[in-house]
């Protein structure tokens, strides 16, 4: 780092606050910008057919010259999924451990992207050199391997980003966190630390791994059928506890769902994931085997796990559907506002003979540590100031709140919204100006091309239908030559609403034989059309469909 000391320290958030997921944060040091993980987020429930939702970069375009890259923490697609709609935006480097960039090439790949990007391997010992500062990494504890936190050491202390983390006592290996670098990096001083908050409300610790290795082992011990194992297609670490179990067990394992073939396949070449070479079999051995030796290791669209449980229960997926006596382990939490699509899955799973097995403890915990991890955190970093990252509102003041109780005084915390910049001095931090911040919706191959208008749209035609309006008229005079047809689509079932259609015939002609006794303009027809009929069902049915009035001359 240059030995100058630097004028300006501005951190501010284009997705993670106030949200579960989409996670990208800036770290603004002098001229120099520094992109800190790039996600994207499940679509909420009013979010018709979108398939995702990644940040609005609008900042980073207009800024592409200063960014001196994107520092990814891990591989989830939380903080990694909006790469390959970013690199076509702006051409930057991409900087993460060995599994998190293979994983990331492999959804870049996915995705179908073409595009020349230069990914930098590094590792938690990695120091990287820039016009204005440094760059450090150190190794955390989280449910996918080669987790990092991200340190960028400016001359007034380190701005510490944590990504995912949790302790985990009984954690080793590739799960390993580096406390006494953490420790190391509070001694030496700690400017602002940004830290996760996703399990801000939750007391104590989140429970420990081993706990859910004796869960699944109990659950496939006492399984007396097939066992269907549904998680998260990047849980790693459920992913091997499940290889571990099966193997012990002499069981076989088929890997299902293309989300999860993609992860798995790419950890195990590299050696995140270690297995017994006869232990994973193809879905078509299936068959092949007593029902007692199979495990199927399943996962859905976007690794989600809970639509494709949804479509075994019915019957309708393509490789495996549940049969009488399956046993089936839930080793994942929904997302969010998915716990009624939860509820109604594990019943119909029920309904179609399975025992299932799921709730607090037994073959699924948290990655994310509780307050008391929080508090340990703040005590080995003993950051001047803290801004609570990754979470719904809640969550960030509920981690205000433990850092109160640590110690800090409210003016040294601060809760910030998306987009809002927070400038830090060496003795004060506080909220600015505000950037372009927001969601980019993507629905199929269209990226930002759905908006509010065609979300209302869509939300209108869900509930009300849409009533479409088709009259054809002579181009000489104006008269009517055909119609008017009305088609109803979610409005009304026709032929049982036969009075309903004839008076709305009659006022759509009513209306076109006035307009056509004088000198009229299209729009100022259609949008008659429009009101009346609006007015008409509305009395009539209280409901209100989308009125679309087509009219073509011959």
């Amino acid at each position: 780092m240059s030995s100058n000391k630097n004028q300006t320290i501005k951190l501010l958030s284009l997705g993670g606050q106030g949200e579960l997921g989409k996670n990208m944060y800036v770290a603004e040091v002098d001229s120099d910008l520094y992109v800190l993980d790039a996600g994207l987020m499940f679509p909420e429930e009013e979010m018709l057919g979108i398939d995702m939702v990644i940040p609005d970069i609008s900042y980073l375009i207009e800024n592409q010259d200063r960014i001196q890259g994107i520092f990814l923490s891990h591989g989830h697609e939380d903080h990694t999924g909006a790469l390959s709609y970013i690199l076509r935006r702006i051409e930057v480097p991409v900087f993460g451990t060995r599994l998190t960039l293979a994983l990331a090439k492999a959804k870049l790949k996915e995705d179908e992207f073409r595009g020349a990007t230069q990914f930098n391997e590094i590792d938690s010992d990695t120091i990287l050199q820039f016009p204005n500062a440094n760059v450090s990494f150190f190794r955390t504890n989280h449910s996918i391997p080669d987790s990092v936190g991200i340190v960028i050491h400016t001359s007034e202390g380190a701005i510490v980003y944590t990504g995912d983390f949790k302790f985990d006592q009984s954690a080793s290996g590739l799960y390993s966190p580096e406390i006494g670098k953490m420790a190391a990096l509070g001694e030496k001083g700690v400017l602002c630390l940004m830290s996760d908050s996703t399990r801000a409300e939750s007391q104590g610790y989140t429970p420990s791994e081993a706990i859910v290795a004796k869960g699944m082992a109990d659950a496939f011990h006492n399984a007396s059928g097939r066992i269907i194992v549904a998680c998260f297609a990047s849980n790693l670490n459920r992913i091997q506890q499940v290889f571990d179990t099966a193997a012990r067990l002499g069981k076989k394992v088929a890997v299902v769902g293309k989300s999860l073939q993609r992860v798995y396949q790419t950890a195990l070449n590299l050696g995140y994931l270690k297995t017994e070479p006869d232990t994973i079999i193809p879905v078509s051995e299936i068959d092949s085997y007593t029902d007692k030796e199979i495990v199927i290791l399943s996962t859905g669209q976007h690794g989600e796990p809970i639509q494709a449980l949804q479509k075994m229960a019915k019957q309708t997926h393509k490789q495996v559907n549940i049969r009488k006596g399956d046993t089936v382990l839930i080793a994942a939490s929904p997302l969010k506002g998915g716990e009624l699509i939860l509820y109604k899955t594990v019943d119909l799973l029920f309904r179609a003979g399975a025992n299932v097995v799921s709730g607090k403890y037994k073959v699924h915990v948290s990655g994310h540590g509780s307050e008391e991890e929080l508090k340990m955190m703040l005590n080995l970093m003993r950051p001047r100031f803290l801004v609570p990252v990754h979470g719904e509102y809640r969550m960030l003041k509920a981690h205000e709140k433990i850092g109160k109780a640590y110690g800090l005084p409210s003016d040294q915390i601060v809760v910030a919204e998306n987009g809002e910049v927070i400038e830090i001095k060496p003795n004060k931090i506080r909220v600015g100006s505000k950037v372009t911040s927001g969601n980019t919706l993507i629905d199929g191959s269209g990226v930002g091309d759905v908006g509010n208008i065609v979300l209302r749209d869509r939300r209108l035609l869900s509930q009300d239908g849409t009533l479409i309006v088709v009259v054809t008229l002579n181009r000489s005079d104006k008269s009517i030559a055909a119609g008017p047809e009305i088609i109803s689509r979610g409005f009304v079932y026709v032929r049982e609403s036969e009075k309903l259609m004839e008076e709305s015939t009659n006022i759509v002609s009513d209306i076109v034989r006035k307009n056509a006794a004088q000198k009229f303009d299209w729009a100022t027809l259609k949008q008659e059309i429009r009101d009346s009929l609006n007015q008409h069902l509305y009395e009539k049915t209280k409901r209100r469909p989308m009125i679309l009035p087509i009219i073509m001359e011959i």
